[in-house]
């Protein structure tokens, strides 16, 4: 019987995080259908992925949706946003009966398997204009609160993928690390919001790139319970104004609890791997991972 090392652990389970091949064709397939379903019904211009599946992305194997923008030409956009994605999602539950096609705002979703695999998610969104600077395409999508909010998926990705470049692709991995958290322990948080914390502070401090996986990964949790204490992100490329870590107060709440405890857990481990007991070390990786994370032996 062999034991790993902390950092033989990460590695392993970064691996794991990243969609296989077959979730990748999967979403592929579903696609096309989409597509000329909402072609059909409100003409839309343009249908594109957006989001953090695929190459290049921060996505989570078999928890991560895959994520669309779909145009729709002005004039067949609602006032009312909460309007325009009734009627999306009626249009998709009478193409897809039987998926449990359903309204999250800002978007719908369509979760083709009921253990969560190949969920898609269909966000409407008006064109509005292109940004200045760099030329990507900014959109009205929904808000909270049946209005509508500017989004530039284009560039929000184009944003962290600068810092990820700047630090030798050092990035990503620590966003992968703080999804699987969430998405493990169901917690409720925006991913779009970790993901735009984790990279603006990680740019902010390169160092903590090169750090240990552990010490870097308990240094992002502590950076996002103590320093910025979970607080409306401004966004950094300056298109959606505040960007809100969770939909609802009670959800606020719930989630500093979570990140309490990640913190605590995070700490522990380092402290084991410190003292040179790194059995126990992994003993809280999987306890903050949910049993996910790799095991000490193998």
């Amino acid at each position: 019987m062999r034991t790993r090392t902390i950092e033989q652990g990460f590695k392993k389970f970064l691996r794991a995080l990243k969609p296989t091949s077959k979730e990748s064709d999967a979403a592929k397939s579903h696609r096309a259908s989409i597509e000329a379903c909402l072609k059909s019904k409100f003409g839309i211009t343009r249908f594109v992925r957006t989001g953090s599946f695929g190459r290049g992305g921060t996505s989570i194997s078999g928890y991560s949706d895959v994520d669309y923008f779909a145009q729709i030409p002005t004039s067949n956009l609602e006032k009312n946003s909460t309007f325009m994605l009734r009627r999306i999602r009626d249009v998709l539950d009478k193409r897809f009966p039987r998926t449990g096609v359903r309204v999250s705002r800002p978007a719908v979703i369509v979760p083709f398997r009921p253990d969560g695999k190949e969920r898609t998610e269909i966000t409407p969104a008006g064109y509005v204009e292109v940004t200045t600077k760099d030329e990507y395409k900014v959109y009205d999508i929904p808000d909270f609160s049946g209005g509508w909010v500017r989004s530039s998926p284009d560039a929000h990705k184009a944003y962290v993928r600068k810092i990820d470049q700047k630090l030798n692709g050092k990035v990503k991995p620590f966003i992968r690390f703080v999804k699987a958290w969430k998405f493990y322990q169901k917690v409720p948080i925006s991913s779009f919001y970790l993901e735009l914390r984790t990279a603006k502070y990680i740019g902010s401090k390169p160092s903590i790139a090169y750090d240990d996986y552990d010490v870097a990964v308990k240094r992002i949790f502590s950076h996002l319970l103590h320093d910025v204490k979970l607080a409306k992100m401004r966004d950094p490329i300056g298109i959606c104004g505040q960007i809100k870590p969770c939909s609802t107060d009670k959800k606020l709440e719930n989630t500093k609890s979570r990140l309490s405890t990640a913190l605590t857990r995070s700490q522990k481990a380092c402290d084991a791997r410190k003292n040179g007991d790194i059995e126990n070390a992994f003993y809280w990786w999987n306890k903050l991972y949910n049993r996910k994370f790799p095991g000490y032996y193998y």
